[in-house]
C-alpha cells in the first residue's frame, strides 16, 4: 500500500456522526466511555483516600508515573497481542483488572487496611490494565466499522473519552458524597461490566487466519513493527507527531492547575478555578468532537495535524503567560479543541495506513509513544518549574516543541513545495 502522506482519508460526502449509522459501534461507544468513565471516578474516590491517608507527595508522583510507564514499556507488546489473539478477551482481561483494583480499594478502605505498599500494587495494576486494553479497543473500532466510517469512529471515541474526563470526576464527588468511599468505589466498579458482558458475544475475534503472523516473539516484532513505521512516512510523522506532544508537555500541566488558578488571582477559590481551568481543556476536546463531527470537517491530513499540533503549542504558550482569567480559559478551550483535532486524525492516519497483518502491532507503537513517553512530560514542565516557575517552564517546553513541528513541517512539506522538479 502506498502511503498517501496528505491525502484527506474520507468519503467524498461525509454525513455527521458517520460511524454511528453502525449499531455495534454504537453499543461500543457507549460502553466503552462507561468503561473510560469509571477509570476516571475510580481516580477521584482513590486518590482523595490516600491523600487524606497519607498526604503524600511522593506517593501522588508515583500514581503518574504508574500510570504512563506501562504503556511505554509494554504498549508495543500487547500491540503485538492484538495481532494474534482474540482482542474480545484482551480487552475483557483489561476489563477484570479494573474491576478487580476498583474492588482492591474499596475491601481495603472497607477493613481500614490501607497501607502505602499496597496502594502503589493496585496502582501499577490499574496501569497494567491500560495498555492491555487499549491497542485492542483500538483494532476493534477498525474491525467494526471499516475503513470508510474509521475516521469518524476515531474522532467519536476521543470525543468521548473528553467527555469522560468532564463527567468521571463530577460523578466520583457524587458517588463519594452520596455513598462515601467504600460503597462508591464498589458502585464503580459495576460501571465496566457493560463492555465486558457485550463483548462476550460480539462477533468481532481474531483476523483472517492467512493475515495473522504466527508466534509471538517479544521485543523481535517490536523492532521488527519499528522498522516498519521508519519505512512508512505518514506512520512515522503520524508517532512523531504524538510522541513529541507527550515528551515535552503531555498532561502534565494539569497537575500544575491549582498553582495557575491561585496565580490569576482566585486563591479564595482554588478550588473552584481549578475545576474551571481543568474543565475548560476538556471542554473544549468535546466541543472539537461534536462540532467537527456534525459538520464532517477537518478530514484526517497529516499536513493539518501538524497545523493544528503548532496551534496547541502556541495555545499553551498564551495560557502559560496569561495574566487574565477569562484569557487563560479561551486559551485553554482552544487548546482542548485543536488536540482532540490532531490526536484523532493522527490515530485515524496510522490505522488506515498499517499493513492490516500488524495493525495491532503499529498501534502498539503509536500507543507507546502517545502514551508511554508522557512519562516525562513532569520533567520538563514540573521538574523545571521549580527552578523558573510553572509559567516559564510550561511556556518554554511548548516553545521548543513548537520548533521542533515547525522543523519537521518545514522538511516535509515547505522543501517538498519548492524543489525542483526534474524534467520528464
Amino acid at each position: 500500500m502506498e502511503p498517501q502522506l496528505d491525502a484527506a482519508v474520507d468519503a467524498p460526502k461525509r454525513r455527521a456522526f458517520t460511524s454511528f449509522a453502525n449499531r455495534d459501534f454504537r453499543i461500543f461507544f457507549f460502553a466503552a466511555n462507561a468503561a473510560m468513565m469509571a477509570d476516571n471516578i475510580e481516580h477521584v474516590i482513590s486518590y482523595w483516600v490516600i491523600y487524606q491517608k497519607f498526604h503524600s507527595p511522593a506517593l501522588g508522583a508515583f500514581a503518574v508515573v504508574s500510570h504512563w510507564a506501562p504503556y511505554l514499556l509494554f504498549a508495543a507488546y500487547t500491540g503485538s497481542l492484538a495481532d494474534r489473539f482474540d482482542i474480545r478477551r484482551l480487552i475483557q482481561i483489561g476489563m477484570l483488572l479494573f474491576m478487580g483494583v476498583s474492588i482492591g480499594w474499596g475491601v481495603m478502605f472497607l477493613s481500614d487496611s490501607t497501607e502505602e505498599w499496597k496502594a502503589m500494587l493496585l496502582l501499577v495494576v490499574h496501569g497494567l490494565a491500560g495498555v492491555i486494553w487499549m491497542p485492542a479497543a483500538q483494532v476493534l473500532i477498525y474491525r467494526i466499522v471499516g475503513t470508510e466510517q474509521l475516521p469518524s469512529a476515531v474522532r467519536l471515541n476521543a470525543t468521548g473519552r473528553y467527555l469522560a474526563f468532564l463527567v468521571g470526576p463530577i460523578v466520583g464527588g457524587l458517588l463519594l458524597r452520596a455513598f462515601g468511599s467504600v460503597n462508591g468505589i464498589f458502585i464503580n466498579a459495576l460501571i465496566y461490566l457493560p463492555l465486558f458482558l457485550w463483548l462476550i458475544k460480539a462477533p468481532y475475534g481474531t483476523g483472517s487466519a492467512a493475515a495473522r503472523p504466527p508466534g509471538v516473539h517479544g521485543f523481535k516484532d517490536v523492532w521488527m513493527t519499528m522498522k516498519v513505521v521508519r519505512e512508512n512516512p505518514v506512520l512515522l510523522s503520524m508517532t512523531v507527531l504524538v510522541g513529541a506532544s507527550a515528551f515535552f508537555v503531555g498532561n502534565a500541566y494539569q497537575a500544575q492547575m491549582p498553582g495557575f488558578a491561585l496565580d490569576l488571582g482566585h486563591a479564595r477559590a482554588a478550588e473552584f478555578s481549578y475545576n474551571i481551568l481543568l474543565g475548560a481543556d476538556a471542554a473544549g476536546g468535546l466541543a472539537a468532537g461534536l462540532i467537527l463531527e456534525s459538520r464532517g470537517l477537518l478530514p484526517p491530513r497529516a499536513r493539518t495535524a501538524f497545523i493544528l499540533a503548532m496551534i496547541w503549542c502556541c495555545a499553551l504558550a498564551g495560557f502559560a503567560q496569561s495574566h487574565t482569567y477569562g484569557v487563560a480559559i479561551t486559551l485553554l478551550f482552544i487548546a482542548g479543541f485543536v488536540e482532540l483535532g490532531f490526536n484523532s486524525m493522527a490515530q485515524s492516519l496510522v490505522q488506515l495506513n498499517a499493513p492490516p497483518e500488524i495493525r495491532g502491532s503499529v498501534i502498539g507503537v503509536f500507543t507507546m509513544s502517545a502514551n508511554g513517553l508522557r512519562t516525562f512530560s513532569g520533567l520538563s514542565v514540573g521538574l523545571l518549574g521549580v527552578s523558573v516557575g510553572i509559567h516559564n517552564s510550561l511556556s518554554y517546553s511548548a516553545a521548543a516543541l513548537l520548533l521542533l513541528y515547525i522543523a519537521i513541517f518545514a522538511a516535509r512539506y515547505v522543501g517538498r513545495r519548492w524543489r525542483p522538479t526534474s524534467p520528464s
